[in-house]
């Protein structure tokens, strides 16, 4: 096994200890919610997350019928993220918005499936396609020429949503590489932090790259390369050399954006219980961005990291809670 596999492994596992797993394996489902302001049916650079969205998963049942499996509501940042014990395989379940209160729901989108991506350990991951919502009509500010969306679908929340296959099966993500039969020893976890902050706090990148506050790279060093810890995706993209601290240091292109607030999300993470995004939810949606190859995807990913980092989208106003590390005793 290489030591890119390795170490992707062994943040995958750092990163559910801190959860309450079951012995029987945990599910864990994410995606985002955009609001289709121009009523285009495709996100663009008019729409943004939007919160307050119910999404439900639907799955076939032993006589072909749809169930509903679980039903979650998009937070601040307009994410959702599903959680469910055991492992099964959930490639034939598709996600849709379920309801939509607000002037942004009016209509949905069409459902989208669930799509795999990472399964060892009893550690299952899936991620959605960005599911959308619109308002009754197309804001003033849209083109002129965007076309006008279709008629909301027949697809009615009652007491249990419909859920229909799209009409056309998206693009499939590449072929991960699959895990080896039998992995050798991995390497020895990196350690925790001892008693993870209790009170939210968030720091931008800008907090994370002083010297004085290096005593707080607790879970991962500044050394640690970008495809440990983000996987194969993001050492394609990034190369297998980059490290963390290099890519904090990005700017001035919407993939450097990307890793520079997707680290600081990551580090943000470990450091705060009250943070918005879990380590695990982190990764998935850096890998699924990274999947899609978008443009908008991507400024629109790293928009809602940035937000968490500079404390938005908290319960209650979220500060930088660092102190000076050669103060500390």
């Amino acid at each position: 096994m290489d030591s890119s596999l390795k170490l992707s492994l062994a943040v995958f596992l750092v990163a559910a200890a801190t959860i309450a797993t079951t012995a029987h394996g945990l599910t864990v489902i994410s995606g985002t919610v955009f609001c289709d302001q121009c009523k285009d049916g495709q996100i663009s650079l008019f729409d943004y997350p939007v919160s307050g969205i119910k999404v439900a998963m639907a799955c076939p049942d032993g006589n072909g019928q749809w169930a509903i499996r679980g039903e979650e509501t998009t937070n601040w940042m307009g994410g959702y993220y599903m959680r469910l014990d055991g492992t099964s395989d959930l490639s034939n379940c598709f996600a849709q918005v379920s309801a939509s209160p607000g002037a942004c729901g009016a209509a949905s989108g069409p459902p989208r499936p669930l799509k795999l991506m990472f399964n060892m350990f009893g550690m299952v991951t899936y991620a959605v396609d960005a599911l959308i919502s619109q308002p009754a009509q197309p804001m003033s500010f849209c083109p002129s020429s965007a076309p006008v969306a279709h008629p909301p679908p027949s697809y009615q929340p009652p007491a249990v949503p419909t859920f229909l296959p799209p009409p056309s099966p998206p693009p499939a993500l590449p072929t991960l590489l699959p895990p080896p039969s039998a992995p050798r020893a991995l390497p020895t976890l990196p350690p925790m932090p001892p008693t993870p902050f209790l009170e939210a706090s968030a720091c931008p990148y800008g907090k994370w790259i002083m010297p004085e506050h290096r005593c707080y790279w607790k879970v991962v060093s500044p050394d640690t390369k970008v495809g440990l810890v983000f996987g194969l995706l993001a050492a394609r993209k990034y190369g297998t050399d980059m490290t963390l601290w290099e890519g904090m240091n990005g700017r001035g292109e919407a993939y450097k954006t990307l890793l520079r607030e997707g680290t600081t999300a990551l580090l943000n993470s470990y450091n705060s219980l009250q943070f918005p995004y879990h380590p695990l939810g982190v990764v998935a949606r850096m890998n699924w961005v990274l999947a899609t190859g978008s443009t908008p995807q991507v400024l629109h990913t790293a928009l809602s990291f940035m937000r968490a980092n500079y404390g938005y989208g908290q319960s209650a106003a979220a500060t930088c809670r660092f102190t000076s590390c050669t103060t500390k005793s």
